[in-house]
């Protein structure tokens, strides 16, 4: 495994720093930041980033959390005994397990689907909580699903700022949403509240090993629309299609369009449900391409119901790359 990719950084001696944790089915990144930044963000000062963990004991990810922290503090001169929080923003689903989260996350648990998804582990569930409350304290550790804690920094940063009724929708290695109706952030019983891309919104493919989604379902959004679904349906990643839709291939056009009518579907599907105001879109399939996505999302999303659709607006997320990062830092503004 390739080590921590370090990004320099402001330096501070700034007491009391925060640790964020963006965790994903592609990548884990730490960051430190001084959380002093009056109503903006909080200051970002050392940023680290390497492959995430797939191969080994379960606990593999916490103790790749945990060394990236270590790393982080050490180019701060601290150690994470001197962190004031740590928030820990991953991708899920999630199990409790003793009343601590365990990830079960298709990009991340090879056990789920099996051999087909080639991901080289038998994991069904990796123990996440219970190792870093061990070994930061439980009272400085909070997670949530990324895609909820994304909803919370752009609520509170970004492009959701002011909006009770909206969502955050992350195109990424996955499918990921975070939903907040009548200015409640909606959670549910394990925190799994927004799992949307494991829905289904229907495609010739479904029920076909071309549309296997690493949870084991067959023709669910994330199996047909999601970074890590392109190759094995379309034979190639998410930035050569986008490439050669942008150069005029017209085939490549059509499968970037055909990919935003499900996306279009699970949108509105999320706005007829909740009678959302506004959406945010981030993640990297999305952020990186969305002078050609949004336009056509944007399209989708006119073609149903105007009673319910009338006004939407769905926008970039405000953070940008760095809605990741401030995802997880803003469940220390807002814990649990």
């Amino acid at each position: 495994m390739m080590g921590p990719m370090p990004q320099q950084l402001p330096t501070s001696q700034s007491p009391g720093l925060h640790a964020g944790v963006d965790i994903g089915g592609t990548k884990v990144a730490v960051c430190l930041a001084d959380p002093a930044n009056g109503s903006g963000p909080p200051v970002l000062l050392t940023r680290m980033a390497e492959p995430t963990a797939k191969a080994g004991a379960p606990d593999a990810l916490a103790q790749q959390v945990l060394r990236l922290l270590d790393a982080a503090c050490t180019q701060q001169g601290i150690t994470r005994s001197d962190l004031a929080g740590v928030g820990v923003a991953s991708c899920g689903p999630f199990v409790r397990h003793a009343g601590m989260v365990e990830v079960v996350n298709p990009n991340i648990c090879g056990g789920l689907a099996g051999a087909p998804r080639g991901l080289g582990n038998d994991w069904t569930r990796v123990p996440l909580q219970a190792p870093l409350a061990q070994a930061l304290r439980a009272d400085r550790v909070h997670v949530a699903n990324d895609a909820v804690a994304a909803l919370q920094a752009e609520r509170l940063w970004g492009a959701l700022r002011g909006e009770d009724d909206c969502a955050y929708v992350t195109w990424s290695t996955g499918i990921g949403v975070g939903l907040c109706v009548d200015g409640c952030v909606l959670r549910g019983k394990n925190g799994n509240a927004g799992h949307a891309g494991h829905s289904y919104v229907g495609d010739p493919d479904a029920g076909s090993d071309v549309a296997l989604c690493g949870c084991g379902n067959q023709g669910d959004v994330e199996s047909l629309v999601a970074g890590s679904a392109l190759p094995r349906r379309l034979g190639r990643e998410a930035p050569a299609l986008m490439a050669a839709a942008d150069a005029g291939d017209a085939a490549a056009l059509a499968e970037v369009q055909a990919l935003c009518v499900l996306m279009g579907r699970l949108l509105y599907n999320l706005v007829a449900t909740l009678d959302l105001r506004r959406i945010s879109l981030g993640g990297a399939v999305f952020l990186h391409h969305q002078a050609l996505l949004l336009p056509l999302l944007r399209a989708q999303l006119a073609r149903y119901f105007p009673a319910l659709t009338a006004g939407v607006e769905l926008v970039p997320a405000g953070l940008g790359g760095q809605v990741g990062d401030y995802a997880a830092l803003a469940l220390l503004q807002q814990p649990g």
